[in-house]
Formats: structure tokens, C-alpha cells, sequence
């Protein structure tokens, strides 16, 4: 005798099923309405909070990687803000390092997923940036209100309410994640007695910077597994040693530098890749779904980045060349042409930090993109076009030997560095299932 009640049972199922086929997602991955998907929204949202955060980054100033953690965590949180509503999409929040359980939308309550974006930025901006004047604040503020007044006419005011209530509680929960990596060691520096060691550098002879970065917890475990590059080049004062050699390159190119070469040395006073990505979005136009993977990405690259190349620099110690030229090689009153980073030698910051974010950007946008970066912090400078991320980041890297600050062997070995890095994290971090 055929039994009813289990074909009905089996009827329903294959009902299911098929309209979880028809929206292409899966029922159990995403609570609540499926429509509109937030990824068919525009990226304004985006751009919007990525030019008031490179704002706030100006304002108030610091080592590119503290920059690079800020942008790393307000990704987190604005991804984690509509990644609910993003159909073919999963929440990364499993993936990351001891992050706990973020909150969860509403059952079948509807959102507007731009206005989730808006809140989670406003939140995480105004914490990232404490000290930032009054002024600066009231910015932050007029950009949320101003967000929310687009928003007044596509959506009712519970809606958005809700939407906003939930972004904030995704930044509050990114936030008291990110107070527990590490960042705020502050226990003083001891120096390494030897020659070979890195001591204070002038002109400001500033005590270390950044010594206990690289015990941060990184945000994608294990996300520099062999990226290190190994040891620097052996310590020696032999003219004819290679070491002496490196040392004496950098200060021939010193005496002789063409005014490219002094163009590029300061046109790279920090490592701005999100003003890159800035300027790729408005040129792009992507949808809101590939802005905050782009966002998210770049920054969890570059503060990995950071955080292992510190690791790495006070591990070794190296001392730098400013101290070694004039010493070593007797030329008391030589100088950088810019000032030297109170942090030891190796590995390069500048070649760690923008050989990750190039490589992440190659692999969101494609290989051999050319664009043209005008830089948001620099009065009275042109333009530089380039014809591929790598090849801006191979750029940034010799602008410190151009510099005085780091020898040509360290940024070529940290170029590699960050781009093992940047590939890890590409393969360890989906947002798709």
C-alpha cells in the first residue's frame, strides 16, 4: 500500500529545494528575506567611508602599520554588516583568528543593507580614531547622517533602523575582538648590545617604535607561513665584503641621485594602497558585494603583513645604513633624504606591506591593470601611472633605497615576503562557499 503522508513529506522537500535553486543560495546559510540581494546595491556606501577614513588617516597620523590595522578591522566589520544579505556569500567570521560569534539578523525581517554598512563604518571609524579633533568627529557624523538621508527615500524608517541597529552591533563585536591582538603593548625596547644591531638613528635619535607588534595575534592564522625570507645578509666591516658593498651602493646612489629618483624616494612616505583601491573603485564601479571583498581583503593583507614583518625586524635587529655609513665607512656628516623609521633594518616595511597589498589587488582585479595613483596626502605631487600593482609595489620598494633607508637585497627578499603572504591569505579566506 503506497503511504501518503511521506510522499507529501518528500513533495515538500523537493519544493524547497528547488526555490533555494531558483534564488541560488542556500536556505540554512542566510535568515530572513532574500531580496533585494545586498550585493545588487551600488558601492557608494564604500567609497564613501574609504575617503573619510583616508581623511581621518591624515588627521591623525602614525606608522602604516597601525593605518593598515584600522582599515583591516572596519573591512571586518563592514563585510560582517551585509554579508547576510549577500546571496552566494558566507560570513569569513569562522575563518579569522578566535573571532567569537557575531550577531545574527532577524528572522524574516527585511533590511537595507546599505544602511547596515553606513552604521558599522560610523561605528568603527569613531572608535579607530580617538584622538581626532571635534571637527573631525562632527565629519564622521555628517557622513552617516548624510548616508541616511539618501536612504530615507528607498526604505521606511523601521527598516533602516533595524539595519543600522545591526551594523552597530557587528562594529561593537569587531571592535572588542580587535582590542584583544596585542596593539596596545606598549613595554619599552632593549637594546641589542653588538655593532651589528640596530641603535636610534638621526636626526631625532627616537627610541624604537613598534617593538612588540609582531606578537599580534594576525587576523588569518598562520597567514605568513613561509613568507620570511630567512636570514639578512652576514654583518661585516670588510671593505671587501658584501655587506660593505650594500652599504656602499647606498651611499653612491646617495651622491648622484637623478630628480626621478628623488621623486620617487618621497612619494612613498607611506604605504596608501587604500587610496589605490580608492581610486579603482571610482573607476570601476563595482557593486557593493566587490567593494567590501576588495576592502576586507586588502586590509586583513596589509595588517598581516605588518605584523610579521615586525616579528621579523626585531628578531634580527639590523642596524641601519645611516649608522653604518657613518661609522663604519667614516662619513660622519652623511644623511638619508628622508628621515630614517625609529625600527631596525630588515625586512623592508614599505616592500613587505605593498608587495601584499599589489598582490591581493592583482588577484581582485587582474594582472597588468594600469592606473594612475594621485596621492591624497601629497601637496605639489604629480600623478604616477603604472601599468600593473606589482610593478607600483617593485616601485614603493626602491624608493627606500633611494631613500637611505634600507639596502636593495632587503626590499627585494621582502617584496617576496609580503606576496607569499598576501597569497596565503587568498587561499585561506573564502567569502564564497
Amino acid at each position: 500500500m503506497i503511504q501518503i503522508e511521506p510522499l507529501k513529506q518528500l513533495l515538500r522537500a523537493l519544493i524547497i529545494l528547488f526555490i533555494c535553486a531558483l534564488i541560488n543560495t542556500s536556505c540554512t546559510d542566510h535568515e530572513g528575506p532574500q531580496t533585494p540581494d545586498a550585493g545588487s546595491y551600488p558601492a557608494d556606501v564604500v567609497n564613501s567611508w574609504l575617503t573619510m577614513q583616508l581623511k581621518l588617516s591624515q588627521a591623525m597620523p602614525g606608522p602604516p602599520p597601525i593605518a593598515a590595522r584600522r582599515f583591516a578591522y572596519a573591512g571586518i566589520a563592514l563585510y560582517e554588516s551585509i554579508v547576510p544579505g549577500l546571496v552566494g556569500y558566507q560570513s569569513i567570521a569562522p575563518q579569522l583568528n578566535g573571532l567569537p560569534a557575531l550577531p545574527k539578523i532577524s528572522t524574516g525581517m527585511s533590511y537595507y543593507w546599505p544602511a547596515s554598512a553606513n552604521a558599522a563604518l560610523a561605528e568603527m571609524n569613531r572608535s579607530l580614531f580617538p584622538a581626532i579633533t571635534a571637527a573631525r568627529k562632527a565629519s564622521v557624523d555628517s557622513l552617516e547622517a548624510a548616508n541616511w538621508a539618501l536612504y530615507l527615500p528607498k526604505s521606511s524608517a523601521a527598516e533602516l533602523e533595524r539595519s543600522a541597529a545591526f551594523g552597530k552591533e557587528i562594529a561593537a563585536s569587531i571592535l572588542a575582538w580587535a582590542k584583544t591582538d596585542g596593539y596596545d603593548n606598549t613595554t619599552p625596547y632593549q637594546l641589542v648590545p653588538g655593532a651589528e644591531h640596530w641603535v636610534p638613528t638621526p636626526p631625532a635619535f627616537a627610541a624604537a617604535i613598534l617593538s612588540n607588534w609582531g606578537a599580534n595575534r594576525l587576523i588569518v592564522s598562520n597567514s605568513d607561513a613561509n613568507a620570511p625570507q630567512g636570514a639578512p645578509m652576514a654583518y661585516s666591516e670588510d671593505p671587501a665584503s658584501p655587506y660593505f658593498a650594500q652599504a656602499k651602493e647606498v651611499y653612491d646612489i646617495s651622491q648622484s641621485l637623478t630628480g626621478e629618483q628623488k621623486i620617487i624616494a618621497t612619494f612613498w612616505p607611506d604605504n596608501s594602497w587604500h587610496n589605490v583601491l580608492s581610486q579603482i573603485l571610482a573607476i570601476e564601479k563595482p557593486k557593493l558585494d566587490v567593494a567590501a571583498v576588495a576592502f576586507t581583503q586588502l586590509g586583513i593583507a596589509m595588517s598581516d603583513a605588518s605584523v610579521s614583518l615586525l616579528k621579523e625586524k626585531y628578531f634580527y635587529n639590523t642596524v641601519r645604513p645611516v649608522t653604518y655609513i657613518r661609522s663604519v665607512m667614516n662619513k660622519p656628516a652623511w644623511n638619508t633624504l628622508i628621515p630614517t623609521p625609529p625600527h631596525p633594518e630588515y625586512p623592508s616595511g614599505h616592500a613587505v606591506i605593498s608587495s601584499a597589498a599589489a598582490q591581493t589587488l592583482t588577484r581582485l582585479f587582474g594582472e597588468n591593470y594600469h592606473y594612475t595613483d594621485t596621492p591624497y596626502n601629497l601637496v605639489g605631487f604629480s600623478p604616477r601611472s603604472f601599468n600593473s600593482f606589482n610593478e607600483a609595489a617593485a616601485e614603493a620598494a626602491i624608493s627606500r633605497v633611494y631613500a637611505g633607508i634600507h639596502y636593495r637585497k632587503t626590499c627585494e627578499v621582502s617584496l617576496i615576503h609580503g606576496k607569499i603572504i598576501a597569497d596565503n591569505i587568498a587561499q585561506k579566506l573564502k567569502f564564497k562557499p
